[in-house]
């Protein structure tokens, strides 16, 4: 699975993770002992975050929670939380409030009584639906993310100042998309901070014809769609196929689906400073003095095997043209695989710790940038600078930082220190640098610093370096100046404490 659970680079596209709010503000929250549910949550945390999980062939859903286990209703409207098979009782139909509040009812298929309850009196019992039957359903995955049109089968992206479905691969930060969860709605916003309106215009204002409400859709064709303010759905319209809201029904046109967003790099030899590139061909090249528009020195990072005791993380560096680096049999390095599955086009990335990697060819050698600036995986070693490059992040001009503890901001309007228990995600500004490190700012246009005692504070007028290290699809982990990871705790400590990675260090991004 992905970072956000469910919705990755290689995907399980029909799940959903999620947490569902009642009426009085608190969160159905499933009990890690004796199967209980109760709604009783305060925030979006592990215990209140629940998978939906959709049905290819019926128009219905199933939701399992954080301990693997199905919801399931009996003909008493009890409501427990064990099944470890889905069968009728663990079925439910999803309704939409109508007075277009973007609430959800769900009514158990086999009983055919909605789910309501507050505190530990949660029901399956009601015949019909009112205020205490509807659910505000917030998506518990990375708000950063591609959207990709069910039926045209492309990629939203930022284009003539249009959100356009044209790209076969999300590309570029132009086709990174943020939601932005807004009391019950959402709105789509471009990575420049601009929000989609119905009309298909870019605005730096949240208004109603911003918000959206979400629907899903099971069955044969299944996603999620975007209704507006008026009732009509978003869709990919005319030959720019741009986003915006025009019919007022669901067909394959309106449904969406969401996918994380892999790292896209930029990597520069330090033996010629170069940046390679396949501009020439599929000759993968260290050969460029600058970024072009064709997007021919970008690669996308996949990681194709985690790491295990036994072997090193697998990773595949995909093209803009849908091809993937292969190492041929004299060593050289093309972009000629079509499937990152090819043994020759899985690879192993070293994080130097200053800003730069070494690449461990399928051969077991490390890639080494000749004088002409071809890669050929040739080096027992990784000793001169003709094995390191530096690598820069180009698809992420805004960070939004999670962990299972909440999102990573200041502590509060008018403070500088920055924690890591926010229920809402804040912006931090990323500038890049030549050497591989990273400046980070604040939502109050200061730089992040370390204190005395490891703290991170946003108060700086000059920057410090901190490291980007992507340790997965779309997770990475932070190195700081003192060469300590930054690790987050459950009281929303963040500190730049971490020696060995382990879990409370891993960010999602």
């Amino acid at each position: 699975m992905s970072s956000n659970g469910v919705n990755g680079c290689h995907r399980a596209e029909l799940q959903w993770k999620l947490g569902l709010i009642n009426n009085t503000g608190k969160y159905l929250t499933a009990e890690s002992f004796g199967f209980k549910i109760n709604v009783s949550g305060a925030t979006l945390k592990k215990k209140q975050t629940f998978i939906l999980e959709q049905d290819l062939k019926e128009e219905v859903v199933y939701l399992r929670s954080h301990m693997g286990r199905y919801m399931s209703a009996d003909k008493y409207g009890n409501v427990t939380c064990e099944a470890e098979e889905k069968e009728e009782s663990e079925k439910f139909s999803v309704e939409y409030d109508k007075e277009g509040s973007g609430r959800w009812a769900f009514k158990n298929v086999a009983h055919g009584n909605y789910l309501s309850g507050k505190e530990d009196n949660f029901k399956c019992f009601a015949k019909t639906v009112t205020e205490t039957e509807l659910w505000v359903v917030q998506l518990s995955i990375h708000p950063q993310v591609n959207l990709k049109n069910v039926n045209r089968k492309r990629y939203a992206h930022l284009k003539d100042e249009e959100l356009q479905v044209t790209e076969v691969i999300p590309w570029g930060q132009e086709a990174l998309i943020i939601l932005h969860f807004d009391n019950g709605k959402y709105a789509l916003k471009t990575y420049d901070n601009r929000f989609l309106s119905r009309d298909g215009s870019l605005s730096s204002e949240l208004t109603d014809d911003s918000r959206f409400t979400l629907e899903i859709r099971s069955g044969a064709a299944s996603g999620l769609a975007f209704k507006d303010c008026t009732g009509t759905y978003l869709t990919a319209v005319g030959a720019t196929a741009t986003m915006k809201g025009r019919n007022k029904t669901v067909s394959k046109d309106e449904l969406f689906l969401l996918e994380d967003s892999c790292p896209q790099v930029i990597l520069t030899s330090l033996a010629n400073n170069r940046k390679v590139s396949i501009r020439q061909g599929v000759d993968v090249t260290a050969n460029q003095d600058e970024e072009e528009d064709t997007d021919r020195e970008i690669f996308q990072m996949e990681l194709v095997a985690p790491a295990t005791e036994e072997s090193p993380a697998k990773w595949a560096f995909r093209t803009v043209d849908n091809t993937y680096w292969n190492q041929e049999n004299l060593g050289g390095i093309q972009a000629t695989a079509r499937d990152r599955e090819n043994k020759n086009a899985l690879f192993e990335v070293d994080w130097n710790g200053d800003g730069t990697i070494a690449v461990r060819a399928p051969n077991g050698k490390y890639v080494h940038s000749r004088q002409t600036g071809q890669l050929v995986g040739i080096s027992d070693s990784a000793a001169t600078e003709k094995e390191k490059f530096y690598v820069r992040i180009i698809n992420r001009p805004l960070l939004l930082l999670k962990n299972e503890h909440g999102f990573v901001g200041l502590k509060a309007p008018g403070k500088t220190e920055v924690q890591c228990s926010r229920t809402m995600y804040e912006v931090i500004y990323v500038e890049a640098s030549n050497d591989g490190h990273y400046f980070l700012k604040g939502v109050n246009n200061k730089y992040w610093r370390l204190n005395e005692d490891a703290s991170i504070v946003a108060d700086a007028s000059t920057p410090e370096p901190f490291l980007l290290l992507p340790q997965g699809s779309s997770i990475l982990t932070i190195k700081g100046p003192n060469g300590s990871f930054i690790k987050g705790e459950q009281n929303g400590i963040f500190r730049c404490i971490g020696q060995e990675i382990e879990p409370s260090m891993l960010w999602e991004y």
